[in-house]
């Protein structure tokens, strides 16, 4: 059995891998030769084509910011009339409502120089079916003097599911305040 030398092969490797792009390149140029043939006999490949036409102007940049804005708007208003809902629904409750052990409430850490302060409000879906929540956030400073209030409206909490919003506000910002939940229905 005749073996080759560690020198041999390591020769031949260098010869297989410069000779590599050669054929690549003699393969490109062979499908491109056939591809210019007649391909309209049955049988024959065609060569890929693009499905969607290419865009022919690109959009510019106040149309994507108008957008942007736009949808902003959108979602303010929806937020709103979120909020509007969980108002109207939690005129009628008289104490805390009958949701408040599906809720809960933490703040969170805040730094001085912020304008706002804000707590994170989960709301746990215990029912078989999705429901609106409405809920009201105190924020209270250390004698219990509440600095200000904050309703919220989840819409379609899922069954078995939390969801959360946050809950902000100005009035108790730059003061050392804690987010109570002050009543909490579910609609």
């Amino acid at each position: 059995m005749n073996q080759t030398s560690p020198v041999r092969r390591a020769i031949g490797r260098r010869a297989a891998r410069s000779l590599t792009p050669a054929v690549l390149a003699a393969v490109v140029v062979a499908s491109a030769a056939c591809d210019s043939s007649d391909t309209s006999s049955r049988g024959t490949a065609r060569s890929t084509r693009t499905v969607s036409a290419e865009p022919t102007v690109s959009p510019r940049a106040t149309e994507s910011q108008r957008t942007q804005q736009e949808l902003a708007a959108s979602v303010s208003a929806e937020v709103e009339r979120n909020r509007q809902k969980a108002v109207t629904t939690l005129k009628g409750v008289k104490g805390k409502g009958d949701a408040v052990e599906d809720v809960s409430v933490n703040g969170l850490a805040v730094k001085p120089s912020e304008q706002f302060r804000s707590a994170l409000v989960r709301v746990t879906n215990p029912t078989g079916k999705a429901a609106f929540y409405a809920v009201k956030v105190d924020f209270t400073d250390s004698s219990g003097k509440v600095l200000d209030s904050v309703v919220l409206g989840f819409v379609d909490a899922p069954p078995g599911r939390t969801v959360s919003q946050h809950a902000n506000s100005r009035k108790a910002a730059g003061v050392k305040s804690f987010p109570r939940i002050a009543q909490a229905e579910r609609g």
